[in-house]
Formats: C-alpha cells, structure tokens, sequence
C-alpha cells in the first residue's frame, strides 16, 4: 500500500496517539521504538510476532498480532508499512475516521525532525554501513540515535535514543523514502540498478539518488565510495555542483583509501590512507573487502565531523555485525569436521558475489561452500536472475527455491529455475528445490563435514538456517 508524504511533517511529538500497522518490520519497529521512548503514546499490529518485536515489548508498546478495526482504538495518527493490503481493516477504519496516515519515510522523519541527519544511502551495505557509523560513533562518545534495517548484534536492537544531537539513519530508496529526510551529512555507497518494480529505468533509479544528494543541507557534505562507477559519477556531479565530497576507495584514488588488507581468523585488517599520509590500521572482526568499502564510508563521516582516527577504528573493530548479515547461526560437529552455518541478506547479484567472496575466505580447509538461496520478488529475478546464477557460481553446492513473491503476483515465466540454470557448475553440484522443507532434507543430504551452509536471500529462507543446525544436530544424535 502507498500512503503519500504529507506536505508538512509534523515532529513526533505532535503526532498525538501513534498507531503502527506492520510494527513487527525492521523499518516501522524502530521508529516506534523512538517515538516511544520519547514518550510518544505508541501501538501496533502486525501479522508475525517477530525478532523487531522483543525491542518494543523492553519500552512497553503494547502490540496486537492480527489487523482488526478496534486496534486503531483512540490513536490520532496512522503509521503503515508499505507491505499492507489494500483492504487492511486498520487503514480501513482510520480512513473512514479521516486519521492521520503516514507512510515510513514521514513517520522516520518526524522522529528526526530536532536532530542533525546523518543517511546512509546506497544500492548495497547499508545495514553494515549504518551500524557501523552507529557504533563508531558511540565508541567516539557522541552518542548518536540510530535507525537501522536490521539488528545491531552489540545492542541487539535496530534502534535507540541517544542523548546526543547526531540521527543516524538507514536511506532507502526502494520507495524514494531517502527523498524525505532533512540530511545534514550523507554516504552515498553504490548506485546499481535495482527495484525497477518502482523506478521503471536503471536512469530513474540512478537520478533519484541525484535528487537525494541534491537535498543535502548546504552545509553538510557527501561520502561517496568512488571504486562502483555510480557512486563516482554522483560525487563528480555534486562537487561540480560544489558540494562538499569526501571520496573512498579500496582500488582507486580517493580522499580516503584502505591499503593492504589482511584476511585471517574470519576479520580484516587494512590500513587508512588520507591525502597520501597513514593515518592508522582497521581491524575488523568480520571478513571480506566489501565490509571494509563499509567501514571506510562510515569511518570517512566519522572523521570529517571531527572525531578521533583512533576512537572511531576502535568503534570499527568492536563490531560483531548485524542480523541477517552474514550472521552465524551455529555450528555442528568438532574441529576440522565441524559444519559451520551462516544467513545473510543478499538478494542481488552484487550482493551476492560479496558474501560468497567473504564466506569463500572462512571455509576450512577440504570443506566446501554449500549456499541456499532463495531470489526475491518476480520483477528482480526476471531481469536479474540470470546474474544471480552466475553469481552462485562461487560456491561448490547450490540449492535454489522458488521466487519469493512479497508484493507482487506470480508469474509461471518467472521461477527459481531460471537461476538454477545460470549457475556454472555441473549439474549434479545445482538442485532446484520449489519447497522449502524439501530444501532443508536436499541441504542435509549434501553437506559434509567440514562444509560452511550459507542461506541467502530477502525471505524467508532465513528459518532454513536454525532448521539446518537442528536437523544436523539430531543426526549426530548424543553428544
């Protein structure tokens, strides 16, 4: 459901009673967090009692699990997902009564409204990039709010309220939602073409974030990340422009670079370089050169606001990740034997490619990289599906499940069989498995001992991992 911007936002406080439909979101839960320990009156309802939910239960929000008209109760403004359904009975009733309705850009916005923005934007690694900066700069003191589309494994949450002037907050721009906010200061990642449901064009897609830095406060500046070719053209454009931009890189010249990087014990270490001259060494808990593109734009914003090289890279190093970023979930067996299992996000073919890479740098030694992954939305996987195959062709074993749908309608042309086919390896090494649970018994057939399972994807593949450590766990039997 599309519910238009308001021309005025009101700030949070104005708002009266706030009523969340889809509260269990990654989205809308941290905003109702915020709102409510701000003493902001909050309420909402979702279908799944989910993990954004815990957060909301610590502040007291009472939430109802099902839509029905009578949870609008006496709320004054209307908070909905975009997931909702034409026909939500809470919409329904809220519209009839002539409430407010915001959709998740306006509500993140009137939270924001009295503090300094800080958007991490981008086509990919916004999530790290976001909690990242969150945590570099609590590290740094400055005790920011932050907003974040997954959850922070140090404070196991997706948002906060600190007692500092900073917000940061995750930009996205599936929905144009970046174009809402009143941005300070912003990091603008990558710029690849991606949810085309909604832009149409790779051109519209790419202006929008063109649009986005074009709303920057004249004060603030940019972080781009010029190594992705979108990034760079946006940052020549804005400092023609003349805005103030920061540049990084790993692979090319830029104001702030990262230099000789280090893989072991599942981090990275990197040295930073700005203007030419060391300013120090990294150490990142988590593997892979596309974390450290992210810890460099957050350290970049960091720096230019005036904090500590060393407080922010101690910031960096204390990160342990986020949910549903290539995230542990267990580990079965012993020692060179042991069967490691991770779940990540990743649902486009850059994405993609990313994790593979970093996961490839933690398979032990004579295992293999046993990857399930399950495309997202129909309008992705028909013009992507033929580069996420390729992209799996990474990995040794590849198990793909069927399109999840999410907010579009089925289409028979359109299945997990079209990236099963793409990917590069023999055809005994790729299963198409359309069901989930037949997923999870093709899974545990084919791993061996010493393999790392690696779950992908934006649905919900997700509860294949913790089944996967379950059912490996029962056929070893006692310990």
């Amino acid at each position: 459901m599309r519910i238009p911007v308001p021309e005025q936002i009101l700030p949070a406080e104005q708002l009266g009673r706030v009523h969340f439909v889809g509260i269990g979101g990654a989205g809308l839960s941290g905003i109702a967090r915020i709102m409510a320990r701000r003493g902001v009156p909050v309420t909402g309802s979702d279908d799944n009692d989910t993990p954004f939910l815990a957060p909301l239960r610590e502040v007291d929000v009472p939430i109802h699990l099902g839509y029905a008209a009578e949870h609008v109760a006496d709320a004054d403004t209307l908070v909905v997902t975009t997931a909702a359904r034409e026909d939500n009975p809470e919409v329904l009733e809220a519209t009839r009564r002539g409430l407010r309705l915001l959709p998740r850009s306006a509500g993140l916005a009137a939270v924001m409204a009295d503090r300094t923005v800080l958007a991490v934007a981008g086509t990919h690694g916004k999530t790290t990039t976001t909690s990242l900066l969150a945590v570099a700069l609590i590290a740094a003191g400055a005790d920011p709010s932050y907003a974040v589309g997954g959850v922070l494994s140090a404070t196991g949450r997706n948002a906060d309220l600190g007692a500092g002037d900073l917000f940061v907050a995750e930009a996205d721009e599936s929905d144009g939602a970046f174009l809402v906010y009143d941005t300070h200061a912003a990091i603008v990642l990558n710029i690849e073409a991606d949810h085309l449901d909604v832009w149409g064009t790779e051109e519209a897609y790419a202006a929008a974030f063109e649009d986005f830095a074009d709303g920057i406060d004249p004060a603030g500046f940019l972080v781009c990340g010029v190594d992705d070719p979108g990034a760079a053209r946006l940052a020549e454009r804005q400092r023609r422009a003349g805005r103030r931009v920061v540049t990084t890189a790993v692979d090319t010249e830029a104001d702030l670079r990262a230099v000789r990087l280090r893989t072991a014990g599942g981090g990275t270490t990197f040295a930073v370089e700005r203007d030419g001259i060391e300013l120090g060494e990294v150490a990142l808990r988590i593997p892979g050169r596309h974390y450290v593109v992210d810890a460099l734009a957050a350290l970049a914003m960091g720096l230019e606001l005036g904090h500590d090289f060393a407080a922010l890279a101690a910031g960096l190093g204390s990160f342990v990740g986020t949910g549903r970023r290539m995230e542990p979930i267990g580990t079965v067996g012993e020692g060179a034997d042991a069967v490691r299992v991770y779940d990540s996000y990743a649902h486009h073919p850059s994405e993609i490619r990313g994790d593979l890479q970093a996961a490839r740098s933690l398979v032990a030694d004579g295992g293999r990289l046993v990857v399930c992954f399950q495309p997202h939305l129909v309008s992705r996987t028909r013009i992507f599906g033929v580069e996420m195959g390729e992209a799996l062709g990474a990995a040794d074993e590849v198990v793909v499940l069927d399109v999840y749908v999410a907010r579009e309608q089925p289409d028979a042309d359109v299945t997990g069989a079209l990236v099963a086919d793409a990917v590069p390896l023999a055809a005994e090494q790729v299963h198409f498995v359309a069901d989930r649970s037949a997923a999870l018994d093709t899974l545990v057939s084919t791993v061996r001992p010493g393999d790392l399972v690696l779950t992908l994807g934006a649905g919900d593949v997700t509860a294949l991992a913790p089944q996967m450590v379950a059912a490996l766990d029962a056929q070893r039997g006692p310990a």
